[in-house]
């Protein structure tokens, strides 16, 4: 299934999202955004709310952000965020953006049987050391 795109939350295609939004902590906004304009842009998200200090929020453009940077001074606690690509091509271009943008690889894209059958996904390790994932459920769309 595809994900929503439509601002009417963050869940399946289909169904009522059960988040509304998620926060991550980071110590440089413009450093972030500068990161998140750039791997988010392939996933059809943009930085459509917030500040130059303080916080950025993400989310379709002209919908409600759903995913937001918020500064912290200090050590930050990693977390993991898996956003959904439409197609294993965007996984590619989201993992090939964040590399380009400064992330560590923290697994290419590929399939992970593991975790279901078409569960294909890139991860990566943004500026902050959060472990970022862009995951495709849908059967291969890439010969």
């Amino acid at each position: 299934m595809a994900a929503r795109r439509d601002g009417k939350g963050i869940g399946r295609a289909g169904t009522q999202a059960m988040i509304d939004h998620v926060s991550i902590a980071v110590t440089h906004i413009p450093r972030a955004r500068a990161f998140y304009d750039r791997v988010l842009a392939p996933l059809g998200l943009a930085c459509t709310a917030g500040d130059e200090t303080s916080c950025a929020g993400y989310g379709p453009e002209g919908d409600a952000p759903f995913f937001w940077l918020a500064l912290q001074d200090g050590p930050v606690s990693r977390t993991h965020v898996a956003f959904t690509a439409a197609t294993q091509a965007e996984v590619q271009d989201f993992h090939l953006a964040a590399l380009a943008s400064g992330a560590r690889d923290h697994g290419p894209p590929g399939l992970r049987p593991a975790y279901g059958p078409d569960y294909y996904a890139a991860f990566v390790l943004d500026p902050d050391g959060h472990n970022i994932e862009a995951v495709c459920r849908t059967p291969s769309d890439l010969s």
